[in-house]
């Protein structure tokens, strides 16, 4: 097959998106206490490892069986040619026609999308029962989902009045699957010793906006990766560029009139929530309504992130605020304002109907499978730490490191 410049811009798109998982985990890993900091970080490089090789295995074979038959999980099948035969025989990757480079790029998208939940759980999780529940859960929601929205599943099928679902990257697949998960798994762990509003303060405040402007240069990939055409791509580009930038002035402005006092955490915080929000309407909306769609989602999410405290639910890294809140936002604002077919547009509200009803239907799946599996891990194996290992620091207890070993 010949290399052309799409082929070329997929592969270095692949590579910033893969780059993600390790800005998510400096950025998490900054906003957890010091003596939790290795643990945040590896729970963000143990999703690397497995949910990488799972995806090679059978998730892409899932991915793309997950067609308007409703057979979301025969792709699993091709696993039996490797256990009864050469290892190496049946999986989907050595499929004739497959395209590599697509799975190079899918695998990336299911790395992050289970990494963003372990947010949810920070300074509590055990590192082996987090891996057992991300291989359990990429293989129930995340791998079928990814099919349904851009494999061929129900989602992408969905037509009203001529028009179809929305979504370029993930507003549903990636971050409203991601943030419902990770809302089930803090019901789940329960809540943190001494839980309340200033419970732990980040460590590292420069780790966390390293982290955020990691996941924003990424995110290019992440947006603009299968853009079809130069008009396509510098829409995209533009808009990921312009939501989280206005993100991060709604933000603060929360932040100032709310506390007095506008800060670093928030900036950074703001640009993720406009970068969610920006997802699935990157190339959808006209960069004036990616700004107004910026501003409405770092307001909204510096609001949400308080929900917490009132509802009683420890998401440790405000997952549900940021990425379930901000996920629905883009995700829906599409069905007002996406070009050409939102509501705006055309006083038609079949665009409202198709982003609405896939953005729940993924919540209420994604939220119950989670919440089942993490159940049974805590009730069998145990998922959360002791309350002592919990208030000792997680990183000696379950890694043996320190994030800070000072040396004289």
């Amino acid at each position: 097959m010949e290399l052309t410049p799409s082929s070329i811009w997929i592969v270095t798109s692949a590579a910033l998106v893969l780059f993600m998982t390790p800005g998510l985990a400096f950025f998490y890993g900054g906003l957890v206490k010091a003596k939790s900091v290795v643990s945040m970080i590896m729970l963000s490089f143990g999703s690397i490892a497995l949910i990488g090789v799972l995806w090679i295995l059978y998730g892409y074979s899932m991915y793309t069986g997950a067609g308007g038959d409703g057979e979301y999980f025969e792709g699993a099948s091709n696993l039996i040619p490797g256990i009864v035969g050469n290892p190496f025989a049946g999986f989907a990757v050595t499929a004739p026609g497959v395209d590599l480079i697509d799975v190079a790029f899918g695998s990336t998208f299911a790395i992050i999308t289970v990494a963003l939940i372990s947010g949810a759980v920070a300074d509590r999780a055990r590192f082996g029962p987090w891996l057992l529940f991300a291989g359990i859960w990429a293989t129930l929601v995340y791998f079928p989902v990814a099919g349904w929205v851009w494999g061929g599943g129900w989602i992408q099928s969905m037509e009203i009045g001529g028009n179809t679902v929305i979504d370029l990257a993930g507003g549903t697949a990636v971050h409203i699957n991601a943030g419902a998960a990770a809302l089930a798994l803090a019901i789940v762990l329960g809540k943190r010793v001494g839980f309340q509003k200033g419970i732990n303060k980040p460590h590292n405040v420069p780790f966390v906006v390293l982290g955020a402007s990691i996941l924003w240069f990424g995110w290019f990939g992440f947006n603009t990766g299968l853009s079809g055409d130069t008009e396509s791509l510098g829409l995209s580009f533009l808009n990921t560029i312009a939501a989280p930038a206005a993100a991060v002035l709604g933000w603060l402005l929360v932040e100032k009139l709310k506390d007095g006092k506008a800060t670093a955490v928030g900036a950074a915080s703001g640009a993720v929530a406009g970068l969610v929000a920006i997802t699935p309407s990157a190339g959808n909306l006209t960069p004036a309504w990616a700004i107004v769609l910026g501003l409405v989602a770092g307001v909204v999410a510096a609001f949400a992130i308080e929900l917490k405290w009132k509802l009683g639910y420890d998401d440790s890294l405000d997952v549900v605020g940021i990425h379930l809140v901000a996920g629905f936002i883009g995700t829906i604002f599409l069905g007002f304002a996406a070009t050409d077919t939102g509501l705006f547009f055309t006083g038609d509200f079949s665009q409202l109907l198709l982003q609405t009803i896939p953005a729940f239907a993924v919540a209420i799946y994604s939220f119950v499978v989670a919440y089942l599996v993490g159940f049974a891990i805590e009730k069998t194996i145990g998922f959360r730490v002791k309350n002592e290992d919990e208030v000792a620091g997680v990183d000696t207890v379950i890694h043996g490191e320190t994030g800070y070993a000072l040396v004289d």
